[in-house]
């Protein structure tokens, strides 16, 4: 081969790489406007959920026979039959002393009972599980006393 064509070659691939490495176009064209992707769709708005309720625990249920003693004013024994609708409390009470068998109604919220019978005679009290204990108070503002019941 040539020696004047192989170093004519060599100098003319040299010159092209010093061209192209001394470009003067050394920066990022900023884009513009016509070359800027716009958004393909509007974004939706979303709704949050929202809390489910939480459930009314169920109230106690105190359907049943119930036996207790009172004392106070008065002292004695009791056997307490109730049935259950809701919060509303129907039953019997069967009284020792006086001697005497009632109809009574009361009502039950949470561990909350409150019922009356006998005369006026109006019963306020807490249930925890298979006992309830209260107090009773006779009317005109009479003294009262206690009560307290367990489930048979």
């Amino acid at each position: 081969m040539n020696r004047a064509l192989v170093i004519g070659v060599t100098g003319a691939a040299a010159t092209l790489l010093a061209a192209c490495s001394a470009s003067a176009t050394t920066t990022t064209p900023t884009p513009t406007a016509a070359t800027t992707l716009a958004p393909t769709s509007t974004p939706v708005a979303t709704i949050a959920p929202t809390a489910t309720p939480t459930a009314v625990p169920a109230a106690v249920d105190l359907s049943g026979s119930w036996t207790g003693q009172y004392s106070g004013a008065f002292n004695g024994h009791f056997t307490l039959t109730w049935t259950q609708s809701g919060a509303t409390l129907n039953g019997t009470i069967v009284l020792s002393s006086p001697a005497n068998t009632v109809h009574v109604t009361g009502n039950v919220g949470g561990t909350a009972i409150t019922f009356g019978a006998v005369g006026g005679v109006s019963y306020t009290g807490s249930v925890s599980g298979n006992s309830m204990s209260g107090s009773y108070q006779v009317p005109g503002g009479g003294p009262g006393g206690t009560w307290s019941a367990s489930k048979s």
